[in-house]
Formats: structure tokens, sequence, C-alpha cells
């Protein structure tokens, strides 16, 4: 268990993704541009086995926006997408209505 305090911590934004690609070296990856209202980041996501980049675009999704950036297969990540995970499906995390990119969750 954490304290409400150390989950105030976490920066739950939303973000609107403007251009996904593939990870050139790894199969499971994604490469996403996103907009999270005050600027613009890259995260890889290993959702790919799940989602086409043209299933991606355009669409909110919901980030960790202060996780420190990590490089996945050689690529920097700057956050991270929350999604569902159901067994052998994963559900990207999105807002039911369209919100303002860099809103906070709360």
């Amino acid at each position: 268990m954490i304290s409400i305090d150390e989950f105030r911590k976490i920066e739950l934004k939303i973000a609107t993704v403007i251009k996904a690609e593939p990870h050139p070296n790894a199969d499971k990856l994604l490469i996403l541009q996103i907009d999270i209202g005050s600027e613009e980041r890259q995260i890889v996501a290993g959702i790919r086995n799940h989602y086409s980049p043209e299933e991606l675009v355009g669409r909110q999704i919901v980030v960790v926006a202060n996780l420190e950036s990590a490089k996945l297969r050689g690529m920097e990540s700057q956050g991270m997408l929350l999604a569902a995970s159901d067994g052998d499906r994963i559900v990207v995390l999105t807002p039911d209505k369209i919100v303002t990119p860099g809103a906070r969750i709360s």
C-alpha cells in the first residue's frame, strides 16, 4: 500500500498521439510522438501486437508524465502510456470524451 501523498507524486496526464511508427529494432514496440499540452514528447510502448500506428494517431491516451526517461532498444522514451492487460489482450486507456492535451488526471 502507498499513501495518498505518494500517489500524488505521479503525474497522470492526457496526451494526444501525433505520430506513431513501428520501432525499427523491435517487433513489439511502437514509437509514439505525443502532445501533452506544454510540449511534445516521444514514448516507446510495447503495444505493436495490439495496435497499428494508424489506429493510434489522433487518439488521446493516458500517460505518466513525470517518469524518468529510459532507452528502449536504443530509442528514448519520455514517459509511459497506461494500458490494461486482459490475458493476451492489451487495451490502451483513453478518456471517454476529448479533453485538452496536458489535462491532469486526479
